[in-house]
């Protein structure tokens, strides 16, 4: 994955392979990353890249990378290149040529004919509403198609009229002959292929039958010698039927095992492809690629490095629920690593000019200026220094605050590697009044930013000189939405953050002309910024703004003090997070403190992550108290690392309206099955805001856990109704729609359980 030093890794997948390995089950582990190309990676793919490629780079195997080109209407040769490229760039380095789905049709297609005549499989001529139908659902036994005893020689004879072309679109499917009465409604007789007309970017039109996603994707793992095939949750109740293909198929040597793990649900992000696409069809951005968009081409062309992208992969770990991610983890390690890899740069976003009256009219003085800060043997360059100066506007205050310590009438700062200078004076625009220049005066023994009375001015400004300074557009993005969870309520549209853009005219340094498309810099006091990879010209580039600094000015407005609470109760303030230089770092202290070490043993916690939030010991007193409340540990952890942590980051604030022993009764409500986990995150969100009784509020807000099949059943129903488009779709073969159409399902059937509710849906749909 990258030429940094391997690092072991330890979660539940690694456990897994661990026990394989030495039950000789397996004497090389075999991974594999199967993008749909249809859309280009996000970051969530990335979390995945990382996984799988990283665990056979951890027991020294291979990883393939394979194109699940199953679905012709949808799939294109720029994302098939698009996905090659994002995949090398993360570090990704796969086993031999790039696989793809398509490369196995004739051998799916003999397979499928076998199970034909074995009798395992049929050729159904129901329409798929007559499939739904017949389905049955969670509570009744479905019905068997009156297709499904026709003989062996019959199936075969409409199987081969389907391949042969013979045959309409939705004429006829074929299907496997399982267990029309099995509680897991996707084994009662799923669809194998179906009849789909249209061409094919690799395979032209050779085919017109397609294989169904779930028979496509064990016989693919089989046929490549995977060992272990890491899916995402949703396809958790999909084993079954991996299974069942691969016992009908085989014996395959060495047999595929599917195991999941918790998908990425990043805060103030949307990740669903449709989405994704809609933002792009509607031009709510300018492309895949556009700077603010969560895809890897995004992130890469506004500056993100795969090195911080890989680095949040190993902060977050591998779990076994999905949660949701706070942002600020992502922005913490885009920071940590250009830290560290950007040299310094200055440039006024918002300029004010200043004029040095004392300087000499025609003198441009070349600075030599260190790109790293006190250290001029990575490099320096010439800044030019003149009696006409540029700096940022908000740096001067007429009239100041008490505790302003920028520049104001009368006092003095440093000018960063180059002079003091004073305030005596302002000049306004005759016409509206407003302050359009400073006069100031520079202290000329104050070269490269020491008095030599030792005086220390209270702030060192950036600055460039004005007639060499470059004019540049500078883009400063922001999160493309408003609200932490922009698709919850569905229509995640108007969610979009008005200000997620903004162009400024700039003046930059005049060294920073021959920076290269790609090139971080750091631009001091700003942020860190990196050259546009497409727009950039020689001598011209166009500036993106990855990710601002921290600001130590603007502080947010102090939180509403809460009600008094017992003194055992009350939080400590909580230390700044001391995480080290990244992993080893956070697993180097784990070590030296063995009751916090104890305790992410007892959590069966990833020791990494665990260790980061452990370093905060007011986090680590309010779990400790939790869970002497009688919390189940490994959920008070989680419950308080991933919901209300992202809670308290949105409200600028450390310290919840409660305390650990509140929250343990909350944790016991999930635990316990009082509410669902979707409606524990409602509640969360509103006990943090309103305070209260947890149990009270249950009621109240009408969370407490639902039953009633019947319910379900019409809540799903409308779901269905208002997503008529998407459930078209979906019955046509976009798979991927399955998690649209279950999280409006969700919201309808509000209180209810996430697998009656899945089931109920898939029932309904008749996939």
């Amino acid at each position: 994955m990258s030429d940094r030093p391997a690092v072991r890794r330890s979660n539940f997948l690694t456990d897994i392979i661990d026990a394989d390995l030495a039950a000789g089950r397996h004497s090389r582990v075999v991974t594999r990353f199967p993008p749909e190309p249809n859309g280009y990676l996000h970051i969530g793919h990335a979390k995945s890249i990382a996984l799988n490629f990283g665990l056979a780079q951890q027991y020294g195997g291979v990883c393939h990378l394979r194109m699940d080109d199953t679905n012709p209407v949808t799939e294109d040769t720029d994302y098939v290149e698009s996905i090659q490229f994002d995949v090398k760039w993360l570090g990704g380095q796969w086993d031999g040529e790039v696989r793809y789905a398509s490369n196995y049709f004739g051998k799916m297609y003999e397979l499928a004919e076998a199970l034909v005549l074995a009798g395992k499989a049929y050729v159904d001529h129901q329409t798929v509403e007559e499939i739904r139908k017949n389905r049955g659902d969670f509570n009744t036994a479905g019905v068997n198609s009156p297709f499904r005893d026709r003989s062996v020689q019959e199936n075969l004879d409409w199987l081969r009229r389907m391949k042969a072309g013979e045959l309409a679109d939705g004429t006829c499917v074929l299907r496997a002959k399982i267990d029309m009465a099995s509680p897991n409604l996707l084994m009662r007789d799923p669809l194998v292929y179906r009849i789909r007309h249209a061409h094919h970017h690799r395979t032209g039109d050779t085919w017109c039958i397609y294989p169904m996603y779930d028979y496509a994707h064990p016989l693919e793992d089989a046929l490549e010698g995977i060992t272990h095939s890491i899916c995402t949750l949703e396809f958790e109740t999909n084993r079954e039927l991996y299974d069942w293909f691969l016992d009908q198929t085989g014996p395959w040597t060495p047999r595929p095992r599917q195991y999941e793990f918790a998908r990425l649900a990043l805060g103030y992000t949307v990740m669903s492809k449709r989405k994704l696409l809609q933002l792009v069809v509607e031009k709510r951005v300018s492309g895949w690629d556009d700077p603010r968009m969560p895809t890897v081409a995004g992130m890469r062309r506004r500056g993100v490095t795969p090195e911080a992208l890989r680095d949040f992969a190993d902060l977050i770990g591998v779990a076994k629920n999905n949660s949701m991610v706070d942002i600020g983890k992502l922005e913490y390690c885009i920071r940590q690593d250009l830290e560290r890899t950007s040299r310094r740069a200055l440039a006024v976003l918002k300029p004010l000019a200043v004029t040095l009256t004392n300087w000499p009219d025609s003198t441009i003085e070349q600075l030599t200026v260190p790109w790293w800060p006190g250290d001029a043997s990575k490099g320096t360059r010439q800044v030019p220094f003149a009696k006409h100066l540029i700096i940022e506007h908000g740096d001067f205050a007429e009239e100041p605050a008490a505790d302003w310590k920028r520049l104001a009438p009368g006092r003095e700062v440093r000018l960063y590697g180059a002079y003091f200078v004073k305030c005596f004076g302002v000049d306004r625009d005759p016409l509206t009044k407003e302050i359009n220049g400073l006069r100031c005066s520079v202290d000329l023994h104050t070269k490269g930013g020491t008095a030599p009375d030792g005086r220390q001015p209270a702030a060192t400004l950036h600055w460039v000189a004005a007639k060499t300074a470059l004019t540049a557009d500078v883009r400063l993005y922001d999160r493309l939405f408003a609200v932490e969870q922009p698709d919850a309520d569905g229509d995640f549209l108007q969610h979009l953050n008005p200000d997620s853009l903004t162009v400024l005219q700039a003046r930059l340094e005049p060294a920073l002309a021959s920076a290269a498309p790609g090139d971080s810099f750091q631009f001091v006091r700003q942020g860190f910024f990196v050259a546009d990879a497409k727009d950039s010209q020689p001598g011209a580039p166009v500036w993106n703004r990855t990710i601002t600094l921290r600001d130590t000015w603007a502080k947010p407005a102090a939180p509403a003090k809460p009600a008094a609470r017992p003194a055992a109760e009350v939080r400590a303030k909580p230390a700044a997070p001391q995480l080290g230089e990244g992993h080893q770092a956070r697993l180097d202290w784990l070590e030296k403190h063995p009751e916090a070490k104890e305790l992410c043993t007892q959590l069966g916690a990833e020791p990494s992550a665990f260790a980061a939030f452990a370093q905060n010991p007011a986090d680590l007193e309010f779990l400790r108290q939790a869970i002497a409340g009688g919390a189940r540990p490994a959920d008070a952890f989680r419950w308080q690392r991933n919901e209300l942590a992202g809670l308290l980051a949105a409200r600028k604030t450390t310290t919840p309206p409660f305390g650990g022993k509140e929250f343990a009764a909350f944790v016991r409500l999930v635990t316990d099955a009082t509410i669902t986990t979707g409606a524990a995150k409602q509640l969360l969100e509103h006990w943090c805001e309103h305070g209260g009784d947890p149990l009270a509020l249950v009621d109240h807000l009408g969370l407490r856990r639902v039953d009633d099949t019947a319910a379900i059943q019409v809540a799903v129903r409308q779901v269905m109704d208002q997503h008529s488009a998407e459930v078209l779709r979906f019955r046509a073969g976009e798979a991927k729609l399955l998690g649209v159409l279950l999280g409006a399902a969700m919201r309808a059937a509000k209180g209810a359980d996430p697998q009656t509710v899945r089931a109920t849906l898939l029932q309904q749909l008749g996939e």
